[in-house]
């Protein structure tokens, strides 16, 4: 359980930033919108090991929670494509385009760590030990950011 404390300290502040940045107006970047996302997605690669370390200490990881695990990597992918739609795309009186996200943005990032929490108590439960659901969030965070950024950098690219 400590662990599990120890994962939501990090957590908390990294989805309020994740958040936070959406609501500001920023440049599209070409390679600075996917910087975060692969920082993510290492950090959610070492709490996914972790994670299936702790189940195998207790007992063997059957097929249950790793199929809800790449079920909950596809919900966060579904998350990002409806994100995406929701950030506002312009261009400049200076030429740069630009985005922000909207207050359904914010909703959505709500409904998706809502939901992963969920997921993530699912996981756990159908473990039967370990921590892999809890830990597996900023591998969430990767994929729905990666993928709200992918499409957001398309419809710029269209600009």
């Amino acid at each position: 359980m400590q662990s599990t404390n120890a994962g939501l300290v990090l957590a908390v502040p990294a989805v309020g930033l994740v958040v936070l940045r959406q609501l500001r107006t920023r440049p599209v970047r070409r390679i600075g919108s996917l910087i975060t996302p692969a920082l993510l997605g290492v950090l959610g690669a070492v709490g996914i090991a972790a994670g299936v370390a702790s189940v195998a200490k207790e007992r063997s990881l059957t097929a249950t929670p790793v199929v809800l695990l790449v079920a909950s990597l596809a919900v966060a992918a579904g998350f990002g494509v409806a994100r995406a739609r929701t950030v506002r795309v312009w261009r400049d009186s200076g030429d740069e385009v630009l985005r922000r996200g909207t207050v359904v943005t914010t909703g959505l990032w709500v409904a998706s760590v809502t939901v992963h929490a969920a997921l993530g108590l699912w996981i756990d439960h159908a473990a039967g030990a370990g921590v892999l659901g809890t830990v597996s969030l900023y591998a969430y965070l990767a994929i729905g950011l990666g993928v709200q950024n992918l499409l957001v950098r398309g419809r710029a690219a269209a600009l």
